[in-house]
């Protein structure tokens, strides 16, 4: 069987909830260090432990890359690291639910910055799904009706450019593999965080070190599960799961660190995935009636050549 056939549903969903479980530990964990460390500190360690569990294999995986895609990664690492600055800053200061929320805005900022800079086609269904994300936000924040803090706007600001660095990362996949993507966003961010990190440091104990470790082994752990619930099942199939997300992060709030169940928040998580999976059902159906097309076309032209 093909690994990527995308004909395993159940396989498809299994590993999405075990990626989703992977980064509610990311952030459960960082929520709970809090703002004893500084946000470029925490981050370097925890991209630094990345680096240290590539470094095998990182001198093959780099080996021949071109100056064209050497320039991307760098300008990828440079937006990358501003949008883990925020990210660490955030998670340390907001509940752990808002943050999640808020984060799924990727997608739909993906959206916007795929028409404004990739000129790829905006489509009716794709400006209403963005209109709904848009209002699911505003009920996530309610900005007026409850107080908003520097972490709120660091983690708007996080999404911003987690999705710049997903630009140049898609420009990347015509020039290097995914594996060497990931690798490399690793290393530029390491060395990115490196000198902000030296700045502000201050003395960090064992047990710190130790769950910065497990940051990084989860955040692993959770894009190896995506990855393989990608191959698994469409993303139809795997989207409406990412939801699961935001009701763990909301337990993990309330049990751990006493954070209020917020409704409106499960509300406007709610509305910004739906959103984004109408729009990912619309745009596979739509590719699936062009597959079919395809092979209707070729059908017919055999039937008119006669050999």
């Amino acid at each position: 069987m093909n690994m990527t056939d995308l004909g395993r549903p159940r396989e498809g969903v299994m590993w999405m909830v075990l990626s989703g479980l992977s980064f509610v530990g990311v952030n459960g964990i960082v929520r709970y260090l809090g703002t004893d460390l500084p946000a470029a500190q925490s981050a370097f360690l925890r991209f630094a432990f990345g680096v240290v569990f590539l470094a095998p294999v990182l001198p093959g995986m780099l080996r021949g890359l071109s100056g064209q895609a050497l320039a991307l990664f760098a300008w990828r690492g440079v937006a990358h690291t501003i949008a883990v600055l925020f990210w660490f800053y955030a998670m340390a200061r907001i509940p752990v639910a808002h943050a999640t929320a808020i984060g799924y805005l990727n997608p739909v900022l993906m959206l916007i910055a795929g028409a404004v800079i990739l000129h790829e086609p905006l489509s009716v269904r794709r400006i209403m799904a963005v209109a709904v994300a848009l209002i699911g936000a505003l009920i996530v924040l309610r900005p007026g009706v409850q107080a908003l803090n520097m972490g709120h706007l660091s983690q708007i600001g996080a999404s911003v450019f987690f999705c710049g660095s997903y630009l140049f990362a898609k420009r990347l996949t015509g020039l290097a593999s995914a594996s060497v993507i990931v690798a490399m966003m690793s290393v530029t961010v390491t060395i990115g965080l490196a000198p902000l990190a030296w700045w502000v440091w201050v003395p960090v104990t064992w047990a710190q070190l130790g769950w910065l470790a497990i940051v990084a082994g989860c955040a692993t752990s959770g894009h190896y599960c995506m990855t393989r619930a990608f191959r698994a099942a469409p993303l139809t199939v795997t989207q409406p799961v990412t939801f699961l997300t935001l009701i763990w992060a909301t337990l993990v709030g309330a049990l751990l660190f006493d954070e209020a169940v917020d409704v409106f928040v499960l509300l406007g998580g709610a509305m910004i995935i739906g959103a984004i999976t109408f729009v990912t059902w619309k745009d596979e159906a739509a590719r699936g009636q062009a597959r079919r097309g395809g092979v209707q076309g070729g059908l017919d032209a055999e039937a008119l050549r006669g050999d």
